[in-house]
């Protein structure tokens, strides 16, 4: 629309040309003109609606009308209209009031529809994407962030924070959805496509419908959460009623594909092959195929909630035919091994299993009944004939389970029952071995012992199968054999001997367990006394026997004796194994604590304190051992009722424990030593020796040789500690009497064999070569000293002697002074102390001996010095005297 503008001359001021009536009346032929124009404009822009159900319709809406109202607003800005509404409202025309409305509704709306594109074009990339994206994906991800863009629009826009505006746009958006799964989903040719491509397309079609309404909620559950933006209280029913709808479709038609390629999974190639009757596995194929034709041919949308109840009717028809099939098909599959519930046992459970599966389809059946036009037709008469067909098969299974189970159970069960109560068997290997004499026995090549043999109960898990069938026959209604009844009557007694005897065996055999093999020799009569209680178990007694009462208490008395013994003889055992233990752990170099602070003790302190000590704890240690052997006359007492310590039935016992006592003394010597070894390598100083001047050599105080000898006699009299445990005399636990051999006494001690332990003696040759490596080392670093030699390897008198025949001068007497004092000023700077490993050199007299060396040297050469000035004193004096 073009506005004409004014032809009369508007260049004079407004006050002057709103004086001439002409002008004026001119003007308001115009303003008339503009009034009409601008009003039928606005007119037909607010009849227009969006062209298009889409969002992207709403936007291109908006753009249109900005344009347009743009190009009217432009002209009303031109520089002669202006004019001429000025000059018009000086002369207060009466057209001047109508013309300024409508341009007060043209800036109005105009700038309504300039907000409203601003706000719009920040969702148009996101409608694009909804509208034009190539698959569901792109949508799926599109959604978020378009409700998110919605949020900022409704916080920003002065037009689109009013339910009247964002519920009809965000109504289209749902339909754009709903429009991408309608062209996606064509029912006519779905089920043709390859199943697993189809179920992804429609899970993806359902997922788009969901998401819709998830991100809804997710960005409405924010704008309430923030607290300060109005909330969406907008109808649920416009945004989602169609979306829901056919999100329930999308899901019925996953469904309908997923029985689909279940059956196809059935009746595949491997179905053709175990049948052998490939057309008939085929002719199942095409009845799958029949099932989703209806589906196909639909004359109605299903997409559309106005065909809600249609469609409900299809489902159920396709759901109500699956299930006779399937249900054919879970029996075909299964009948070998039917799925059983919780319990259930063999027989019983598969006939309870057929019966569910026919009740089901019996179920679907009678549902069809009460609807007669459903059985009545083509279709309900081929139901109904693969219902027959399928409980006639059901009926000649359960028949065939239960006669099978009633000839077998007439059968087994008597020999069953003559069982006898316990079996044996060596190292969980059943035997016809009589335990009797299973010491002259081998299994597979291993010698059998006491500890191999096992009694095992010998009630069948037949028999229990056979009572818990039983029950469940008789609650199915199928008659039972007589003795099966019997049986099942008495469970609970069989229950009852089989727990006791199981709890009487473990309590045996936890018990074997825990004896070593010197305890099985030692418990020998009483272990075969308990085998003679048991024998009646395994040789005489069956389950139709009226003595397993009493044999199960005779069994539990037996056992809790022998418990009883064990515990005892186990008692003592911990008491002799804690005395051991003691004498084992014992420290035999607990070394002396330093005194005055840092002093530490000299060499021979040192080791004479470690013996000392020693001889104390050894005295302790034999007091532990001597009283083994009386509590080992214990065990001989409750094993034999006797107390002599040296009972042949004891024999192997005592040279067990004999045994032990060697092991823990060896351990106690070669620990020790092995921490003494430690010790002397570690970097901690134990004891301290001096380094003396010995003229002419600088040595050790104590020297080497000492310390090595009294290092040697240390760890010799460690070894010799065990010359105080005396051996027992053989099949005894009685200490060996010293024995007098020409005029000798001879102890048999076990130091015999222990100090010819080559561990022990590896270890003590180790420690000597590691102390004499630590003096060598000391002696090397006092070889520093050796280059102050001169200071007492000279003769001080002949050095002096020849120094005065030579008649030095002063500065000769000077250099030698200065040497000898530096001498004596540097011995005193040297460290005093050098730790090496586990001793500590005190220098100290050494640096002493050589300073005082240094200073006598120095008297000397001042003695000397004093002579010879004198003497030229002398001499002068004279000279003067004669001049």
């Amino acid at each position: 629309i073009k506005l004409e503008m004014p032809t009369v001359n508007l260049t004079r001021e407004v006050t002057v040309l709103a004086a001439i009536p002409e002008v004026v009346r001119s003007l308001e032929s115009c303003a008339v003109t503009w009034q009409k124009l601008l009003s039928a404009a606005l007119e037909a822009q607010l009849e227009k609606v969006p062209q298009g159900n889409g969002p992207l319709a709403e936007v291109d809406f908006w753009r249109e009308r900005n344009d347009n109202l743009r190009a009217l607003v432009e002209q009303t800005k031109l520089p002669e209209m202006q004019k001429a509404l000025q000059v018009l409202h000086e002369a207060e025309s009466e057209h001047i009031g109508d013309l300024q409305i409508v341009l007060s509704d043209l800036r109005k709306y105009h700038a309504e529809a300039l907000d409203n594109v601003k706000c719009l074009a920040t969702l148009e990339r996101h409608l694009k994407n909804l509208t034009y994206g190539a698959g569901f994906n792109i949508v799926l991800d599109t959604i978020p962030s378009l409700m998110s863009s919605l949020r900022a629009v409704w916080i920003i826009s002065r037009h689109y924070n009013k339910d009247e505006r964002m519920v009809p746009f965000m109504e289209r958006i749902a339909r754009e959805i709903a429009e991408r799964v309608y062209k996606a989903v064509d029912l006519h040719t779905l089920f043709k496509e390859d199943i697993a491509a189809a179920k992804k397309k429609i899970a993806d079609a359902k997922s788009t419908l969901q998401q819709w309404r998830k991100c809804y909620f997710a960005v409405r559950a924010q704008i309430e959460a923030s607290g300060r933006e109005p909330h969406w209280e907008f109808d649920q029913k416009r945004l989602f009623g169609k979306t829901d709808y056919m999100a329930s479709v999308c899901q019925d038609l996953i469904d309908i594909l997923q029985v689909t390629e279940e059956f196809y999974n059935i009746f595949g190639p491997e179905l053709k092959a175990a049948t052998g009757n490939p057309n008939h596995v085929e002719d199942l194929l095409m009845r799958v195929n029949e099932l989703t034709r209806p589906i196909e041919e639909l004359s109605f949308d299903p997409f559309s909630v106005k065909s809600a109840r249609g469609w409900k009717s299809v489902m159920e028809d396709f759901r109500e035919e699956v299930i006779v099939e399937s249900i054919n098909q879970i029996f075909v599959e299964n009948l070998e091994d039917p799925p059983l519930y919780k319990n259930h046992p063999p027989v019983a459970g598969a006939i309870y299993w057929s019966r569910s599966l026919l009740y089901r389809i019996k179920h679907t059946i009678i549902r069809f009944q009460e609807v007669e036009e459903l059985l009545t037709s083509e279709r309900g008469k081929e139901v109904k004939q693969i219902y027959l067909q399928v409980a006639k098969k059901m009926k000649e299974y359960e028949d065939q389970k239960y006669s099978q189970w009633r000839d077998g159970t007439q059968h087994v069960l008597p020999p069953l029952l003559k069982n006898s109560l316990l079996t044996v068997s060596i190292d969980g290997a059943a035997t016809d071995i009589n335990p009797e004499t299973f010491e002259q026995s081998s299994v597979k090549e291993k010698p059998v012992t006491k500890k191999n043999v096992h009694f095992i109960v010998n009630f069948s898990p037949l028999i229990q199968e056979i009572i818990i069938e039983t029950k469940y026959m008789e609650q199915l209604g199928l008659p039972v054999p007589e003795t099966a009844r019997y049986v099942a009557l008495q469970e609970d007694k069989y229950l009852r001997y089989t727990d006791r005897l199981q709890k009487v065996l473990d309590q045996y055999h936890t018990l074997m367990e825990t004896l070593n093999e010197a305890e099985i020799k030692l418990l020998d009569d009483h272990i075969k006394k308990l085998w003679e209680v048991f024998k009646s178990g395994h040789s005489r007694l069956n389950w139709n026997s009226l003595g397993i009462g009493d044999f199960i208490f005779r069994c539990t008395q037996a056992v809790r004796t022998f418990e009883s013994l064990v515990h005892q003889i186990h008692n003592i055992a911990e008491d002799v194994s804690n005395r051991l233990l003691f004498i084992e752990s014992t420290n035999l170099f607990k070394f002396p604590l330093s005194k005055n602070g840092d002093k530490l003790p000299g060499a021979r302190e040192f080791f004479e304190s470690i013996m000392c000590e020693r001889a104390k704890d050894v005295a302790h240690m034999v007091r532990k051992y001597s009283a083994i052997p009386q509590l080992l006359i214990k065990v001989e007492g409750r094993v034999t009722n006797t107390n002599s310590g040296k009972s042949p039935k004891l024999t192997s016992y005592y040279a067990y424990w004999e045994n032990r006592i060697y092991q823990a003394l060896t351990q106690l010597i070669v620990k020790n030593l092995q921490s003494f070894n430690a010790a002397v390598l570690a970097n901690v100083p134990l004891f301290q020796t001096e380094a003396v001047l010995s003229v002419p050599e600088i040595t050790l105080q104590p020297n080497d040789s000492e310390i090595d000898k009294i290092t040697i006699k240390c760890i010799r009299d460690c070894v010799e500690v065990t010359k105080h445990f005396v051996r027992w005399m053989h099949g005894t636990c009685i200490e060996c009497p010293p024995q007098h051999v020409e005029d000798e006494v001879i102890t048999f001690s076990f130091y015999t064999d222990i100090s010819q332990n080559l561990l022990i003696v590896e270890q003590a040759v180790l420690i000597i070569q590691n102390v004499r490596k630590l003096l060598s080392s000391l002696n090397k670093y006092l070889n520093q000293w050796k280059r102050y030699h001169l200071l007492w390897k000279l003769d001080k008198d002949i050095a002096m002697e020849k120094l005065a025949a030579e008649k030095p001068a002063c500065v000769t007497f000077d250099e030698q002074f200065q040497y000898y004092l530096k001498i004596a000023q540097e011995v005193t700077q040297q460290p005093m102390i050098k730790d090496e490993q586990c001793i500590r050199l005190q220098l100290a007299p050494l640096a002493c001996t050589v300073e005082e060396n240094a200073r006598s040297w120095v008297m000397s050469l001042g003695k000397l010095l004093n002579e010879s000035a004198r003497q030229e004193l002398f001499s002068l004096q004279e000279e003067i005297q004669v001049g």
